[in-house]
């Protein structure tokens, strides 16, 4: 059984912990992949990747094991009204 792990959108930590194999955190996740806007605007670079680094655990983490929960956090957003 693969194990699902739930990423809060909008919160500044979990944004800081996983990241794509560039070590970006510009990150989107897509049906069946993962798509970074800092690689895709590198010329020569793919911005299309299959694993998301976890900073802390080393672990890296399929789409299908990746949860993205919006609204969980308006951590992102209470700084940008600031």
């Amino acid at each position: 059984m693969t194990t699902t792990q739930v990423i809060c959108d909008e919160n500044r930590t979990d944004r800081w912990q996983f990241v794509c194999p560039r070590e970006h955190r510009t990150w989107e996740a897509a049906e069946d992949h993962f798509w970074c806007q800092r690689c895709a605007s590198t010329k020569d670079v793919d911005g299309r990747f299959y694993q998301l680094r976890d900073k802390v655990s080393g672990e890296r983490l399929s789409r299908e094991e990746v949860v993205l929960q919006s609204n969980c956090d308006d951590d992102l957003e209470l700084e940008a009204d600031a």
